[in-house]
């Protein structure tokens, strides 16, 4: 079992794994058992997180899955904005951040909602302003890899070796926002996104390689496809397989999951520290 590194997040310290729990305001994320697309099912949503035990929750007002349609600025912004005013109904003082790609998105989710991280699927490929953006807001960033766009990056899984070019990226990347001052970083191998089903598992294998990064790591593989693949069932269906995943990833030392699943991730991280204690 790999012991667990405590990291500390601006006014935060992760002390133990963080569950976080995704709110996905959209009408076409991947999964449609997580869609919110009015006020009733996002206050249901949240109020289930809650209540689950979630540490943080991912608002995201844009879906990335491929083939996904674009949405205008205006509209992810008043998804957002629609989503932020449930949860500091619901939940104030709850951890809150934004899922985005767009620079402009996170400054005002910051600025003006109060969200107070940004979690990134392109790790600023696909804003050159993002990182930018983050530095000056200075608020903790999730720096996922990807390639390409969620359009394209399934025809872009061509590596010499997974685990040390994923590694390579997300350094090089990581000096370039502790250039601009940003410490509080949080590194995501980005399962799913340009890999293919045994690339996805050749990452979990090796996930304790990513500590060499030395930074908080975040694991996201709720109910996706290497695992509904791999199990030859439905999204509907993944939770169990989810939940192995996520128990391997927080045995490898993992510091956040991102979860559909609350009080699955939250059951699994409490039997885990229990043989971490054990263990120690």
């Amino acid at each position: 079992m790999q012991p667990f590194k405590k990291y500390r997040l601006g006014q935060h310290v992760i002390e133990r794994p963080w569950v976080m729990g995704i709110l996905n305001v959209t009408p076409d994320s991947f999964w449609a058992g997580s869609r919110c697309d009015t006020v009733q099912a996002i206050e249901r949503r949240v109020g289930q997180m809650v209540a689950e035990g979630a540490d943080v929750i991912d608002i995201g007002a844009y879906s990335t899955r491929p083939g996904a349609a674009e949405v205008p600025v205006a509209e992810e912004l008043a998804r957002l904005e629609r989503a932020m005013e449930v949860v500091r109904r619901l939940a104030p003082g709850l951890l809150t951040s934004v899922d985005t790609f767009r620079a402009s998105v996170a400054q005002y989710g910051v600025e003006h909602l109060g969200i107070d991280m940004v979690n990134d699927v392109s790790g600023g490929a696909l804003d050159p302003e993002m990182f930018a953006t983050v530095a000056r807001l200075d608020v903790p960033y999730v720096l996922m890899h990807m390639r390409g766009t969620p359009a394209t990056m399934q025809q872009l899984t061509d590596y010499d070796n997974v685990v040390d070019d994923v590694l390579a990226d997300l350094q090089f990347k990581l000096d370039a926002l502790h250039n601009l001052g940003l410490r509080n970083v949080i590194v995501d191998p980005g399962f799913g996104f340009s890999k293919t089903l045994e690339q996805n598992y050749e990452l979990m294998a090796r996930l304790a390689d990513f500590h060499r990064l030395e930074a908080p790591l975040l694991v996201g593989v709720s109910r996706k496809s290497m695992v509904y693949r791999a199990l030859r069932c439905s999204p509907d269906e993944a939770l169990n397989g989810t939940t192995v995943l996520n128990t391997m990833a927080l045995l490898a030392g993992a510091h956040i999951l991102r979860v559909h699943d609350v009080a699955a991730a939250v059951q699994a991280r409490t039997l885990v520290d229990k043989t971490r204690f054990c263990h120690d």
